[in-house]
């Protein structure tokens, strides 16, 4: 049997503006993970898929085209040459939370492809991971920035602009993000649908917002490369401002932020699509646990804290 792992992540800076251009930052959340593991299966069955949080259970040829497993199975398969007339049963799960930012789609399939490589001794570099997860991104979002598969691929943390640049940059001093549950699905596919009609109408508000948010991209980027972390807090803060501006976020967000800033967070904001999801918060070890108690006293579901390094 073949085991492999890939990590969940959040945006930190450019969620939505990503899409038009404008750069992201993405850092992985090592705390929470997907598993795949590949081992011979019934002879004569060919390949099974045993999705077990979703308690599916399907054989390749019963996979609809556009089911993402299928898909990554099928890709990786084709790209290490051995095919897919194969005997295996591939049982994939997941510690992170579904439709919350966490890029839990996007880990699934990176596991996957990691564990097919290593179980045919075909090590597939993160690029060609990266490449082989973003065409099962489509399938689940619809229009991806690409931010998810690459930062989980790379497993660091990755300034993004969507087809043109892609650099992993170093972090001078590790900074503490406490990511807080709004226990609301928040499914990329609706938000960014719900952006891009919004952009249709009013062009040139929403270029001027993605030009912003670009802008505090790179900042942060700046921020994070010298250490200067209460400018980063400062920079989460004015992008969430901006975000609230683009009518991503909700009531529950809204109400998680404020909690998390009144908890002596440096900055705080919500984390992905929107509407639902994550936040994140900007903590050190003297806040870390006073932001926690505010967070749940505002209602969060769950709470990670992970260190950016």
């Amino acid at each position: 049997m073949t085991v492999a792992y890939a990590s969940g992540k959040v945006i930190l800076f450019g969620e939505h503006a990503v899409v038009y251009g404008q750069p992201a930052i993405a850092v992985p959340v090592t705390q929470v993970q997907a598993t795949a593991t590949v081992e011979p299966g019934p002879a004569g069955r060919g390949i099974t898929i045993i999705a077990e949080d979703l308690k599916q259970s399907y054989t390749l040829d019963q996979a609809p085209p556009n089911d993402a497993l299928r898909a990554i199975v099928v890709g990786t398969l084709e790209h290490i040459g051995v095919g897919t007339k194969r005997d295996l049963t591939i049982t994939v799960s997941s510690t992170i939370p579904i439709a919350r930012g966490l890029g839990s789609g996007a880990a699934v399939s990176t596991a996957i492809v990691r564990a097919l490589g290593q179980h045919f001794g075909n090590l597939v570099p993160p690029q060609v991971i990266s490449n082989l997860v973003y065409e099962t991104e489509k399938i689940h979002h619809g229009t991806p920035s690409g931010i998810d598969n690459t930062v989980i691929a790379f497993e660091k943390p990755v300034y993004f602009v969507r087809d043109q640049k892609m650099e992993i940059f170093s972090v001078k001093s590790p900074f503490l993000l406490t990511i807080a549950d709004s226990g609301i699905a928040s499914p990329t596919r609706i938000a960014v649908s719900h952006v891009r009609r919004a952009w249709e109408r009013e062009r040139e508000k929403y270029k001027e917002l993605f030009d912003e948010i670009g802008t505090i991209a790179e900042m942060g980027r700046q921020a994070i490369e010298r250490g200067e972390i209460e400018t980063v807090g400062r920079l989460m803060n004015e992008n969430h401002r901006l975000l609230q501006l683009m009518g991503v976020s909700s009531p529950e967000l809204k109400g998680l932020v404020e909690a998390a800033r009144e908890g002596g967070a440096l900055g705080a904001k919500l984390s992905g699509a929107g509407r639902g999801g994550n936040i994140i918060a900007l903590v050190t070890q003297e806040t870390r646990s006073r932001v926690d108690m505010m967070l749940r006293l505002a209602g969060a579901k769950d709470i990670i804290v992970t260190e950016v390094s």
